[in-house]
């Protein structure tokens, strides 16, 4: 296989406090990549390494020839702002900005396009909404439709199915599913153990150091989970036990 991302003695932090510490692995084409760990491991740290967004304090990142439009990158909800006055189909647009630029106007047949991207995504029909108007669920939709025409190899998506309904959880899934089928690189973020039993065939398990990186099956076992809270506890005294749903201390 084809390596998109390789981490080499990698370490990304803030202000030279380290969040990631001394990660190596390779992200290879078309990998399903679940990134899990407590809270406060590292997760979206290593996501926005991988966008440029932080310059690692050791180590390093190599992208393999990618620039920066051939990642995408769906950061959390709760860092967004829903108060903008902003239609649905202009959130979405976005997504074209590669082809269209920061300052021209969407023609008709880009405006076609968002059409067909959101009925893709179940919001025929949602275009002239304004986005503060939008559930959780359906301003996640519009977002997976600004990714989807953004059209890059690889997608970076922080926490995608959290606080939605179990149908736009399903929707979604399925059209992580179909990038994969395409040939894209996916790396996620989650919490939720089941999604990522049923949806990512491989998984990285940080706690700030990486404890288990390979397939799925073999990196969720309770001696992992265990040794990834143990870690959580002690750096953080306050750090709850069992910070993962569903399993059991």
């Amino acid at each position: 296989m084809t390596a998109v991302l390789t981490f080499d003695d990698l370490t990304l932090g803030y202000d030279r406090h380290p969040a990631v510490h001394h990660l190596d692995g390779v992200v290879e084409q078309g990998d399903l990549l679940a990134v899990i760990g407590p809270n406060g491991a590292g997760k979206s740290t290593l996501l926005k390494g991988v966008m440029g967004q932080l310059r690692p304090l050791s180590g390093s990142i190599k992208r393999h020839g990618l620039k920066g439009p051939d990642i995408a990158y769906m950061p959390q909800q709760s860092g967004l702002d829903l108060s903008f006055p902003v239609t649905v189909t202009e959130i979405v647009a976005m997504g074209l900005w590669r082809s269209v630029g920061g300052l021209r106007a969407v023609n008709r047949s880009q405006r076609g396009c968002v059409e067909e991207t959101l009925s893709r995504v179940g919001l025929d029909g949602f275009g002239d909404r304004i986005i503060g108007t939008l559930s959780r669920g359906q301003f996640q939709r519009a977002l997976f439709a600004r990714l989807m025409l953004q059209n890059s190899p690889v997608v970076l998506l922080d926490e995608p199915f959290t606080a939605v309904d179990q149908k736009t959880e399903v929707d979604l899934g399925t059209i992580v599913t179909s990038w994969r089928n395409e040939g894209r690189t996916i790396i996620s973020v989650l919490h939720d153990l089941d999604q990522v039993r049923r949806l990512f065939p491989k998984t990285l398990l940080l706690a700030r150091d990486p404890i288990a990186w390979g397939a799925t099956a073999d990196v969720i076992c309770h001696e992992n989970l265990r040794a990834a809270d143990a870690l959580s506890e002690a750096w953080d005294e306050k750090a709850e036990d069992c910070v993962f749903p569903g399993v059991a201390a």
